[in-house]
């Protein structure tokens, strides 16, 4: 038995229409059914299985630009929200701000499948959102257009997707909910809430660059907490006299150890230098006064980064500007909407003491 593409292409059943099916027998089962299990796997790569794979779950609304049918919902209902979306399946949507984080990804996945053919230690994407299945035509099209490499949906008809994010072994959850969000950091998933800004600042597409604040994201907020209750003076005097112990982990700690492993893949092959992974640590400590505990604590957790910017309170959307990370992670507004105004795509993790005491520049940036 053998699949004849030219039966297949004129939407003809392969099997029904084949020599065997009409009582000539051609070819054993094995040979057709080893095809059938090989049909397209020469265009697209194996998805790694979840427990192996680095799993960034990622929301339609930040993957793409969704605005106009979140209007639609918002105005007119759930009802005239689905009719809307098969009316328009055909018509793929914009890139939204985890678009290139995610182009990053694959690019990454790319270079590892070069390295080590037969591993499964890779980024593995799984579409996230509250959608009912029916939108599923739209966002497949949209993949396609745009030459993802998507393989996962989670599609919850409004339900929360927290349960399933713990299923497939989430280790970053990015999403335009921020309620969502802080349900997942409560599970222990490290997640953030993603914004579009005005401008976008071009970014690598060959080296994924991730940028992440210190106190309450890789670090735990106990250090934050001394200096929103006793001021800048107590915290450099505390800082001093705990140099020596450990800064207990924060959110995205788990999300910078997965990075880490994976960079480390690429070192062991002799690509340290042009390693398509790169991680910066930009935090407004002071590099005399308290810089000396953030890093004896990243090396105690055997923990790399590339760069560390330590600006003493300086704005952090200058150096972003400069870095171009494909994301940057920060606890408090106002440094996500300063790094915003300067083209940054910034994430806000709303974890820690900053959370009672937020100071928002604008209300602009968030979409």
């Amino acid at each position: 038995m053998s699949f004849d593409p030219v039966q297949v292409m004129k939407g003809q059943d392969p099997v029904t229409s084949s020599p065997a099916a009409n009582g000539e027998s051609k070819g054993s089962w094995d040979d057709s059914k080893e095809l059938y299990e090989n049909m397209g796997t020469t265009t697209k790569p194996k998805s790694p299985k979840p427990e192996n794979a680095v799993t960034i779950a990622v929301s339609s609304r930040v993957l793409f630009r969704t605005e106009k049918e979140q209007k639609v919902f918002e105005q007119k209902g759930v009802e005239e929200y689905l009719r809307y979306q098969v009316e328009h399946e055909n018509e793929p949507f914009a890139p939204g701000p985890a678009f290139a984080f995610v182009k990053a990804l694959e690019s990454v996945n790319t270079r590892l499948r070069e390295l080590y053919p037969e591993s499964e230690e890779l980024f593995d994407i799984v579409l996230v959102t509250y959608n009912h299945a029916t939108v599923g035509i739209r966002l497949i099209n949209t993949i396609n257009h745009h030459n993802l490499f998507i393989e996962r949906f989670c599609m919850t008809g409004g339900s929360s997707p927290i349960g399933y994010l713990k299923a497939w072994h989430t280790d970053l959850y990015l999403s335009a909910d921020e309620e969502k969000v802080q349900e997942a950091l409560a599970e222990g998933i490290a997640a953030a809430t993603m914004f579009m800004p005005e401008k976008l600042t071009e970014v690598s597409e060959t080296q994924l660059r991730v940028a992440f604040d210190g106190d309450a994201v890789l670090f735990s907020d106990e250090s934050e907490r001394i200096f929103k209750a006793h001021g800048l003076d107590k915290f450099f005097e505390h800082e001093r006299e705990h140099e020596n112990t450990l800064l207990d982990h924060g959110p995205l700690k788990g999300f910078l150890e997965a990075l880490g492993k994976l960079q480390k893949k690429f070192y062991a092959k002799g690509h340290r230098l042009d390693c398509p992974i790169r991680t910066y640590l930009v935090t407004a400590r002071s590099a005399a006064s308290s810089g000396i505990r953030a890093l004896k604590t990243l090396r105690a957790w055997g923990l790399e980064m590339d760069e560390a910017l330590f600006l003493a309170g300086a704005p952090k959307g200058p150096m972003l500007e400069k870095i171009r990370p494909h994301i940057y992670f920060d606890d408090q507004m106002f440094h996500v909407e300063g790094a915003a105004e300067m083209g940054t795509i910034a994430a806000h993790v709303p974890y820690g003491i900053a959370q009672k005491h937020q100071h928002k520049k604008s209300n602009k940036t968030a979409k």
